[in-house]
Parts: C-alpha cells; sequence; structure tokens
C-alpha cells in the first residue's frame, strides 16, 4: 500500500494511494481522527454513486466488509465550480453550528476539488479550526487538489481568492472510485498529471506518453501509478514551501490562464480542461520569451492528443476577459501578471530566488488567442 507521508509547519499526513483502500476507510479515519464526531460533506453526484464505490472496493479479493463509518451528519451541495462560494461555505457552517457541533468534530470531505476545497475551508474556519480527512474520488482531485493543504472559496473576481493554509489528518485515495467517473471528468485530471511531468520529471513526462493508451483505458495498475508519482512530487514541492513564499509556485503552471479561461467561461469549462489549455499556452510563452527550447510546446500537444484532452478552446474566448482575470492572480506583483514557467521538461524558470516571471499583455493576448 502505497503511504506517501506530507510535511508542514505542525506535522505530517499521510496520504493511502491503493486500489480498494476504502474498505478501510473507517479504521484510517480512526487513526487520525481520534473518537470525534465526523460531517461528511459530499456533493449529490459522490452521494448516487456512493455504494457503487462501495461495491467496487469490496469487489477486490480479501477485501472485507463494505466501506462505511457513522457520521454526525452529512451534508450536501450540487456538484460543480459554481459551488464554491462564500454562500455555500456559510450554510455549511452555519448547519453544523445548529447541530451543536464543538470542537470535537472533524470534517470528511468526500468528492472531488470543489468538495475538497469548500469542505477544507469550513474545516479551517469552524470554531476556528477543527481536523478534516481528504478523500478525494475524481483524479483530478486524488493527485493535486487533495494534497498540499490549500481550502478556499470561489468570489466573482477570481478563483480561489478567499481562503487559508489547513492541512488534512489524512488523504485516502481509492482508484477504484475513478472507473465510475464520466469520460470527460476522468480525462481532465491527467492535464494536472502532464502538468507535474513538465515541471519535475521528465522521466514522468514520458512515462505519460507511452502509457497514453492504458491511461485512456483506465488501467488500474497505471492508474495508481499515475496518482503516486504525481502525490509524491507535489508532496517534495509543499513540503518544502508550505505557504507558497517560493518553489510552490510551480505548481501553478498552467493555471493563471487557465483560471482566466475558466472564469471567461463563467465556469463552463471544466478546470482539468483549462489546464490543458493553460499548460500548452504557457509552454508557448516560455519558448517565446527565450526561457524554453523550440519544440516544448509541440511535445506538449502531443501527449494532450494523446490523452483525449483539447487543445483548442470550443469557441474563440474574449481575450480581454481572460486578460481581466488574469490580473487578480495571486502570484501578480505591482499591478503585472506573472506566470511559472518552465525551461524545458522537468526544470522551471528560477530568477533570483523568485519562481514566477512577469509576461506582457500582448504576449498573453498572443498565447490565448493562440488556442482559438
Amino acid at each position: 500500500m502505497p503511504i506517501i507521508p506530507v510535511h508542514h509547519a505542525l506535522g505530517i499526513y499521510d496520504v493511502h494511494v491503493t486500489p480498494g483502500v476504502l474498505r478501510s476507510l473507517p479504521e484510517l479515519l480512526s487513526h487520525a481522527l481520534g473518537h470525534r464526531k465526523l460531517v461528511l460533506i459530499s456533493d449529490d453526484v459522490v452521494g448516487r454513486h456512493y455504494d457503487e464505490w462501495t461495491r467496487a472496493s469490496a469487489a477486490v479479493p480479501g477485501a472485507g466488509p463494505a466501506i462505511g463509518f457513522r457520521a454526525e451528519a452529512r451534508l450536501t451541495i450540487s456538484a460543480g465550480e459554481a459551488s464554491k462560494t462564500r454562500e455555500n461555505w456559510i450554510w455549511l457552517s452555519d448547519e453544523m453550528l445548529g447541530l451543536g457541533l464543538d470542537r470535537q468534530t472533524a470534517v470528511v470531505a468526500l468528492g472531488g476539488g470543489v468538495v475538497g476545497d469548500l469542505a477544507g475551508f469550513v474545516a479551517a474556519t469552524f470554531l476556528r479550526g477543527v481536523p478534516y480527512a481528504q478523500v478525494p474520488t475524481t483524479l483530478l482531485a486524488m493527485l493535486d487538489a487533495s494534497v498540499g493543504g490549500k481550502v478556499g472559496v470561489d468570489t466573482p473576481l477570481g478563483k480561489n481568492l478567499i481562503g487559508a493554509f489547513h492541512p488534512p489528518a489524512i488523504v485516502v485515495a481509492d482508484p477504484l472510485t475513478l472507473l465510475t467517473l464520466p469520460d470527460r471528468v476522468y480525462r481532465a485530471g491527467l492535464a494536472e498529471a502532464v502538468k507535474h511531468g513538465v515541471i519535475a520529471d521528465a522521466g514522468y513526462f514520458t512515462w505519460i506518453e507511452s502509457s497514453a493508451p492504458r491511461l485512456v483505458a483506465r488501467d488500474i495498475e497505471a492508474l495508481t501509478h499515475l496518482v503516486t508519482r504525481s502525490v509524491e512530487i507535489k508532496a517534495a514541492v509543499v513540503s518544502e514551501d508550505e505557504r507558497e513564499a517560493g518553489r510552490r509556485a510551480i505548481l501553478n503552471a498552467g493555471h493563471t490562464i487557465a483560471h482566466g479561461l475558466e472564469q471567461e467561461s463563467h465556469f463552463r469549462l471544466p478546470h482539468g480542461e483549462a489546464v490543458a489549455l493553460g499548460l500548452l499556452a504557457e509552454c508557448r510563452i516560455a519558448e517565446r520569451m527565450g526561457l524554453a527550447p523550440p519544440g516544448l510546446g509541440e511535445r506538449v500537444l502531443g501527449v494532450l492528443r494523446a490523452l483525449g484532452l483539447p487543445t483548442r478552446t470550443a469557441k474563440r474566448p474574449e481575450i480581454a476577459r481572460v486578460l481581466e482575470a488574469m490580473l487578480h492572480d495571486k502570484k501578480n506583483r505591482d499591478g503585472q501578471v506573472r506566470l511559472a514557467l518552465p525551461t524545458g521538461l522537468g526544470a522551471m524558470h528560477e530568477g533570483e530566488g523568485r519562481w514566477t516571471v512577469p509576461v506582457t499583455q500582448d504576449l498573453l493576448a498572443s498565447a490565448v488567442g493562440g488556442l482559438a
């Protein structure tokens, strides 16, 4: 059973990545959270599939009884990025207060990245902070969003602008849950794995290229390796720089343009697809700025196509609106949009101890327009 430790200021939490691990969820939660009252926060889609995941875990040879744990309450939001709001944070918090819950409470986030971010923010702020567990059920959440302790909500001005750093007590990722995902939702998570290869491990990128048919077919062995290696990469970065004071900025590769595209689409463009487009655009920017060698963008384009991810927008985006959204990115300084840019596969630009570089509006506009 791969268990990846993630270090943070107050200690260590473990990320468990194993097919069928959900059958051990009650014991894992008990070990990580103690005898606290548990509040399960999920979305309506995950709620409908919960029994399917239970059966999938139980079908593993030698598996124990079906998963399940006693929760004090189960709170459900609508699926999708539109639910990651301050209004839902207030509602969830008020529901927990209305139940008379105290600091001997813990939150269990069961779902994708939206659920994890929102539930984690509730945990970070409820009675000034209670523990929580991440139980990611999408590929995007497993290999990226559930690890690192960033939690928060979106605002009309941009994504994740209100939030906190609040590490989970444990992350439990069962690749078998990925078998129930709609194809588009599943593939969207592959973009973050490609990003991990670009920013930190050329060998991993090459493995993704050669393993694309197995990954598209959802081969469990390949998926388990994918999640494990991506978590290892992210864990190494966030353990070194928990609060994004330095190198952690490289994890935002592709995300500045991605967030602009998401907001311009009113979040109809899924996050993972936006990351694929943003990563491609930012690799091309790195080439044009002379930071990366020619051909990097084409290499990324090829692997995105092999994984069935978009390399062009469905319609031409309103470039002015994308640029306006990027102006609110958290990495910006002095009104300048700053990007984390690669210098080649597995390597990122670092200048004078900073891991982002300013990019002109003209170059940004050209790169975004080139996606149409």
